[in-house]
């Protein structure tokens, strides 16, 4: 049975996005939008965060695909780790 603290300490929203470090943006967009026919967005640059991306709909939420963008990109590290890419993060509301 599921259980709720009667006073949380953050409530939770829904979920915003699910984040995919890519190696290669433009292969996995063409995947999502070709192979699977996802709507994708345009490639959305974020140079504060050091990263493009690109949001694949998914109708309830969405996944936004990064790639490392400029020489500090905190992407570059977590590819070079997973050089096949790979979940980098949730953003719940």
């Amino acid at each position: 049975s599921l259980h709720q603290v009667a006073d949380p300490v953050w409530n939770l929203g829904q979920l915003n996005h699910v984040a995919i470090a890519v190696p290669d943006l433009k292969k996995s967009t063409a995947f999502y939008q070709n192979i699977l026919g996802a709507q994708v967005s345009e490639v959305v640059p974020l140079p504060e965060h050091g990263v493009s991306v690109v949001f694949v709909n998914l109708g309830n939420t969405k996944m936004e695909l990064l790639h490392p963008l400029g020489n500090d990109s905190p992407i570059a590290g977590f590819l070079q780790k997973n050089k096949a890419g790979g979940m980098h993060h949730i953003c719940i509301e």
